[in-house]
């Protein structure tokens, strides 16, 4: 395992164990969609999460679980999550941080798929998006509540490209006002 080895060579070789019908050191690009199943009953436990393997490429595959590994030990974590986008992967964030009856709160400079995600999506499973009328401290400041679990800042605004999105500045003075 890699108990201790450095974080470069946890990067390199970490979460993966030589392949025994090759001896293959580097991790394997597993380019199948489906996998073979021991018997009926073993697809079903597959399916119904009883068991632990692979059952579809969009679900899970070998290459994705070693860098999941990986980024877990890097990380110091359990376990991690790849997606296959970075949509996806705010989208599981926030339902990681919040629930029906929760809001976040987000500033209104948002990437396109970010505004749909937070004007229409999360809003349909129960939770508030409140949109900050800038990216002010002050602005972000007077929407935050008890049922708020996140607060939102892209680090380049997008329809205008604004670096200064949530700046040091801004970002501090939340950070002091949450504490």
């Amino acid at each position: 395992m890699t108990g201790n080895m450095k974080s470069d060579t946890i990067a390199v070789h970490g979460g993966y164990e030589t392949e025994p019908t090759t001896r293959a050191v580097a991790v394997p690009i597993y380019q199948t969609v489906a996998y073979e199943f021991e018997s009926a009953d073993h697809g079903a436990a597959l399916f119904n999460l009883e068991v632990e393997g692979h059952r579809y490429s969009r679900i899970s595959n070998p290459t994705t679980a070693v860098l999941e590994r990986r980024i877990a030990e890097l990380e110091g974590g359990v376990e991690a999550l790849c997606t296959s986008t970075g949509q996806a992967a705010l989208n599981y964030a926030i339902l990681n941080l919040a629930d029906m009856g929760t809001n976040i709160v987000s500033v209104p400079q948002l990437y396109g798929t970010t505004h749909t995600l937070f004007a229409h999506l999360l809003p349909s499973q129960g939770i508030t998006v409140r949109f900050a009328e800038s990216d002010t401290a002050d602005a972000i400041e007077k929407l935050i509540d008890d049922n708020t679990r996140a607060i939102f800042c892209e680090s380049i605004g997008n329809p205008a490209g604004n670096r200064s999105c949530c700046g040091r500045s801004t970002t501090a003075r939340i950070l002091s006002f949450i504490r």
